[in-house]
């Protein structure tokens, strides 16, 4: 039953998506992502050995304890992070989740996509952060470190001594980053958004959503919520995912839900499971009506987002289609429309057999209530075949796809399916596989419009969609991403020598392809150069390559013009190209898919097959006859074939085609002074001189395909003969045939014979005996013959009836090789005689070269009349140039056709190819000395090493894909569950209890050692001061009393006191008291103790704890760096010598017990430096800071923060610039006191707002001065 369509009430305010970014597997940006997502790369490779190693943790039993089936995913490359730009101290890096670290670079690329496209400035005050995000990285490895009890229990029940216990233990945790006090908001999944906020100022709401995999659209229909409610005037939203760590990829392992191929095919009949992935995905979204009076570039238009949950299912994670189409649902009535007009899907498509399944029963049975034909309408696809399963990102994956796809009018690929799984019941269905881009064509009755699907364990379910902008009211298109598979490279010179030179300059560019072919273009139109060589390639490699050879070879004839079948065309002289003509190929020309790579490229043509869109001339629109989506048998492949090339299919497409190339020509300004066509091209032909519009070329040319199919009573064909017109019609007078003609005389070995099926098989038969060659052409009746000729008065009186005009230009005939006349009866009465009379191309060749016409362009598909017009004219001066060419992509033809227009020094212009991107590339901004690289995994890990060892290691091999399975399996497992179901999860069961216990006792000891550490900073800055009940946290049980003196604080955070520090009378440490029985404990009923916030360390020693005076700041600390009780303040470590490294490489003298050791980012430390002497200050008490005080504040800052030292300036602020927060000043200020000789006692609260190194060295001279 059809549902009705939404009520308006229900319509929600539509919400502009205004920049996108986007770091991906294979890409850093948004441009790198489409053109990967275009060209359907396969971005699932090995884990990187950064991430960890196969040999540890894989084993291809899926129940094998503590390991991974898989070991196959997508990862993030390496992206430059500059700490000086982000406001992090570099010490603070390892100690920080990569998640916040590329977060902060993808907000980056979003803000420069916003001043790229000139989007007018936002109030900080009201943009807001809200991203979907999930477990942190660094949060299990911290885990990790804290199981040195579990390490020396195991080890003392071994019977190992103490000290060996002692030993191994300390050896084990250097395989992990220490703790420091950036690590607590490191690990924080909200600092995500926080950092953003803080980074660049963004005063509205900030967090995040963990909805698992639908975290990011989860993210999305909050921002959008906030927008409606006027609660921000702009969002940054999407996901954000590195996770793809041992632990990841064994929690994955258990359910199973991942491939035990290694591969990851969505609706595919082979699919057996996910592939992991990592990425972010970001937008900047306003509502509509705002971005539009802002005059901003829009993407696409959000229009409904619907949200559901499964409610009681079978499992947590098993997706319900019910629970998936209450989202559908919900999503259409918020947009205000029904599926039916939604053409492209991008599903969650995970490649599960039960995910896919139930996604896909869902999407049948919403979009099915709104069926509207008998044909499929909606593409379904899924990146994850390329970019594997990005988790929390996976939504803004797919969200980005499709904005991106509807921005470039395409429709995307998805890879890997080699049969549609039977399953899915896609025959009969809305919906079709597309596994090749494809032009996104849309008549005028709505825009295009996409929808995306993400699902989450938990049963959460969300459904977006997003619609084309159609500019209007102030707001405008963003540039487009260049995906072009060739580019077109001018070079030319006034001389022989100038045209070397200009070789060589370009062959030593370093920059893109498409940027020098844009540069080389910008001297067309203008003066013809007498040198001029035209290579067209694919790659800057391949131009260096081709401009060479060519070189070579002019360098031996400079005066004579060549082009070779690589692309490549060189013109010498004055141009000399005569009359142009344009010839237009008729039925027999056509190919399913002719076109399609022009239309995605060039909007030219694009939008010719736009506008025939809205061309009712059958149930289907031409273009789906014309670019079908592939289909994956030989037998449904040769169905397209056939009913392409029946006629009243064919020759409207063939029209369209041609059409659609000449309105690129006519943006060229390449223009002819005539025109011609063979058969059915005549008929463009007359288009083209200005007779009738496109609308009515279409409409004539289905009447009179479909007159042509009426009217053949008999089956008829035709047969290319290579002969003589004479040979032939001899042949013909031996058969005796009444039924054969002679239908078209192509050149002078050229003829087409027409007439019945049984008789032209029997002409070529006596053709093949006398070794003549021949073929039939792909026609569906004898055209130009009395077969057809029942058809001549019908389209005589269809002729009658439209509007003929005077042709602009000289229109060859076919029938007689003379000029159409003027009055409309002339030009019905010869198009109705040329249905069924002999097509004389031979002829009309010669009459056009007898005009004047030297050269001649085919226009439409394939490359038949360029091949007849040389067999015609021979070694006569003539050029004869192809546009298009069956088995060569559609565009790399266009391209070699306009470069052979150059060559002979036709003018034109070139820029309205590049109308639709940028003007100029974005220069890649500077990097300072501390730039490192940041992949998905966390910078500054230990383990695994980055060296490679002298035993290389060996990665099992998983097993293949069975391609021959007919069906998905249940289980993606290839291996037995060891007694039975029920003991296997018992064993995830109790796994999981024990990672929550593991976690909370982590988080308590984390919180403990926090506020202790806390307490011993604050009275390190004012030693005179009296502890209050809120400088000390209350102790543990293990920590005794007031008296410990700070001891339990030490053996808590297991650090050793620093020599200047008081010691505590006793010198034994209680031992701390063991934690109680998780497992028993409702971890959810207990809330913790609120922790005291931060700011008591700036307010004066005097003000309580529970004052209300001032508000407190409970905001999380931000950009926070490691520090650690230190004897004296060390040197700096000179981490960043080597920027490209992964990791810094501190040299440590290595035990001489065992290998070198990996380094953490603890410093070495030095001797302690002398003290600063206070009369060093300046002598006058008003006067600022000396050198060497500010020399040493700087040295301090750099100590505490991992800059180097020669990258500072005084003037830097410590916040913005450096990410040195409150509390890291008050530990730079702790160590400049003990520094610095006869110091007084400072006031904290003071200290606390100095905002430069400067103002820091200056009132330290005020302090010592006084």
């Amino acid at each position: 039953m059809t549902r009705p369509p939404p009520s308006r009430e229900f319509v929600h305010e539509p919400i502009a998506v205004i920049g996108v970014s986007t770091l991906m597997p294979g890409s850093a940006d948004a441009d790198g992502f489409w053109r990967t997502v275009v060209q359907g790369r396969d971005l699932i490779t090995d884990v990187p050995r950064t991430h960890w190693l196969p040999s540890d943790y894989f084993d291809p039993d899926p129940t094998a304890p503590d390991k991974a089936y898989s070991y196959r995913g997508a990862f993030l490359d390496p992206v430059d992070f500059d700490p000086l730009t982000y406001g992090i101290a570099p010490g603070a890096l390892p100690a920080t989740d990569t998640s916040q670290l590329l977060t902060l670079v993808a907000t980056q690329k979003l803000l420069d996509d916003l001043a790229r496209h000139g989007t007018a400035g936002y109030d900080p005050d009201r943009v807001s952060v809200i991203l979907g995000a999930g477990p942190m990285e660094l949060l299990s490895t911290m885990a990790s470190r804290m199981q040195r009890p579990v390490w020396a229990k195991s080890m003392r029940e071994a019977g190992l001594p103490e000290h060996q216990v002692e030993a191994i233990c300390a050896r084990i945790a250097e395989h992990y980053v220490p703790w420091q006090r950036a690590t607590l908001p490191g690990v924080l999944g909200n600092v995500v958004a926080g950092r953003v906020a803080g980074r660049f100022d963004f005063h509205g709401s900030n967090y995040i959503t963990d909805a698992a995999c639908a975290g990011s659209l989860a993210a999305v229909s909050a921002a959008v919520n906030e927008l409606r409610l006027r609660q921000a005037d702009m969002v940054i939203t999407g996901g954000v995912d590195t996770l793809n760590d041992a632990v990841w990829y064994t929690s994955f392992s258990k359910t199973p839900a991942l491939s035990p191929t290694g591969d990851c095919r969505p609706f595919s009949a082979d699919s057996d499971g996910m592939v992991l992935g990592e990425g972010i995905g970001l937008f900047a979204l306003k509502r509509l009506a705002d971005a539009e009076r802002a005059g901003d570039a829009i993407y696409a238009v959000l229009r409904g987002v619907g949200s559901s949950s499964d409610g009681r299912g079978t499992a947590v994670y098993t997706p319900l289609p019910e629970g998936q189409a209450r989202a559908l649902r919900r999503a259409y009535q918020a947009a205000g429309y029904t599926p039916d007009t939604v053409e492209l899907v991008e599903a969650h498509g995970t490649g599960t057999a039960a995910g896919d399944v139930a996604e896909v029963t869902a999407l049948r049975q919403v979009f099915g209530e709104a069926r509207h034909s008998s044909f499929p309408w909606c593409a379904l696809g899924s990146l994850k075949s390329q970019f594997g399963h990005t988790k929390s990102a996976a939504g803004a994956a797919g969200l980005l796809k499709a904005v991106l796809a509807l921005h470039h009018k395409v429709i995307p690929p998805t890879i890997k399916v080699t049969r549609p799984n039977p399953r899915l019941e896609l025959t009969g269905s809305p919906f079709e596989l597309n596994t090749a881009a494809r032009p996104w064509i849309r008549g005028s009755a709505h825009p295009r419009r996409a929808s995306v699907s993400s699902s989450g364990f938990g049963g959460t379910n969300f459904h977006v969609t997003v619609e084309e902008y159609v500019p209007r009211g102030g707001g405008r298109r963003p540039f487009s991403t260049r995906t072009a598979p060739s580019e077109l490279v001018v070079l030319t010179g006034a001389t022989v020598e100038q045209l070397t030179d200009r070789c060589h300059e370009v062959a030593h560019y370093q920059r893109p392809l498409a940027l020098i072919a844009r540069e080389t273009q910008a001297m067309l139109p203008g003066e013809v150069p007498d040198h001029r060589l035209v290579v067209v390639a694919a790659d800057t490699d391949e131009l260096r390559d081709r401009t060479n050879k060519a070189l070579a070879r002019i360098r031996e004839a400079p005066r004579v013009g060549f082009s070779i079948p690589d692309g490549t065309y060189y013109g010498v002289g004055p141009a000399d190209c005569g009359h142009i003509a344009f010839l237009f190929p008729g039925q027999g020309s056509q190919y399913v898919g002719m076109g399609m790579d022009v239309a995605m490229h060039v909007s030219q043509a694009r939008l010719l097959w736009d506008r025939l869109a809205d061309v009712p001339i059958a149930e289907q629109p031409l273009h789906r006859i014309v670019f079908p989506a592939p289909v994956f048998t030989d037998e449904d492949r040769d169905a397209q074939t056939t009913k392409l090339t029946a006629t009243e299919w064919a020759q409207p497409a063939v029209a369209a085609h041609s059409m659609a190339l000449a309105a690129v020509l006519a943006a060229l300004n390449i223009r002819p002074d005539c025109v011609a066509g063979h058969s059915v091209g005549e008929l463009t032909a007359l288009h083209a001189a200005g007779v009738f519009d496109e609308v009515a070329l279409l409409g004539l040319t289905r009447r009179r395909g479909e007159l042509i199919r009426d009217a053949a009573h008999e089956p008829g064909g035709m047969l290319a003969v290579r002969a003589t017109v004479e040979d032939v019609e001899h042949v013909l007078r031996d058969l005796g045939f009444a039924d054969l003609w002679i239908a078209n005389h192509n050149a002078p070995e050229q003829i087409v014979v027409s007439g019945a099926v049984n008789s032209l098989a029997a002409l070529g038969d006596r053709l093949a005996e006398r070794g003549v060659p021949v073929r039939r052409l792909t026609v569906s009746a004898g055209f130009h013959s009395p077969l057809v000729r029942d058809a001549i008065v019908p389209l005589h009186s269809y002729l009658r009836q439209m509007d003929l005009a005077a042709p602009r230009i000289p229109v060859y005939a076919n029938t007689d090789a003379s000029t159409y006349p003027s009055r409309s009866e002339g030009i019905a009465d010869r198009l109705a005689r040329h249905l069924a009379s002999p097509v004389r191309f031979a002829d009309q060749i010669a009459a056009m070269y007898n005009a004047g016409v030297r050269t001649f362009v085919e226009v439409g598909p394939g490359s038949v009349l360029t091949g007849l017009v040389g067999a015609n004219l021979g070694s006569r001066v003539h050029s004869a140039i192809a546009l298009d060419r069956q088995g060569e992509n559609g565009l790399t033809a266009l391209h070699r056709g306009l470069a052979a227009f150059i060559a002979h020094g036709v003018p034109m212009n070139l820029a309205p190819l590049w109308q639709d991107y940028a003007p100029h590339s974005r220069p890649a901004p500077p990097k300072s000395a501390v730039t490192v690289q940041i992949s998905g995994t966390n910078y500054g890990k230990v383990y695994p090493p980055a060296e490679v060892t002298d035993s290389p290691e060996v990665i099992p091999v998983m097993p293949q894909p069975a391609h021959s399975t007919t069906q998905n399996r249940t289980e993606p497992s290839q291996y037995p569950t060891p007694n039975g179901r029920a003991e296997w999860w018992e064993t995830v069961r109790e796994l999981h209890r024990l990672v929550a216990a593991t976690h909370a006792a982590y988080q308590r000891t984390t919180a403990d050692a926090h506020l202790a550490y806390l307490s011993a900073v604050g009275r390190s800055l004012n030693p005179t001061a009296e502890p209050t009940a809120w400088h000390r946290p209350t102790p543990h049980p293990s920590e005794g009393g007031p008296a410990s003196n700070g001891a339990p604080v030490r053996a808590h955070l297991g650090d050793t006191p620093a020599a200047d520090e008081p010691v505590a009378p006793s010198e034994e440490v209680t031992p701390m008291q063991p934690a109680p029985d998780l497992l028993d404990t409702d971890l959810f009923d207990t809330a913790p103790p609120a922790a005291p916030t931060l700011d008591f360390f700036f307010e004066s020693p005097e003000r309580r704890p529970n004052s209300s005076a001032e508000p407190r700041d409970n905001r999380a600390p931000e950009r926070q760096t490691r520090t650690s009780p230190e004897p004296s303040p060390p040197e700096r470590a000179n981490v960043f010598a080597e920027s490209s490294q992964r990791r810094p490489d501190f040299t440590t003298e290595p035990r001489p017990d065992r290998e070198p050791e990996r380094q953490t980012w603890t410093p070495p430390a030095p001797s302690p430096p002398e003290r600063a002497d206070s009369g060093s200050a300046p002598g006058d008490g008003d006067g600022p800071a000396s050198h060497h005080l500010i020399a040493l504040t700087l040295q301090v800052v750099a100590d505490k923060t991992g800059y180097p030292v020669d990258i500072l300036t005084p003037d830097m602020h410590l916040q913005t610039d450096l990410g040195v927060d409150s509390i890291k000043r008050v530990e730079v200020l702790s160590a400049l006191r003990d520094r610095i000789e006869d110091l007084p006692p400072l006031d904290a609260a003071e200290l606390g707002r100095l905002q430069t190194i400067r103002e820091i060295a200056d009132r330290l001279a005020a302090e010592v001065r006084t």
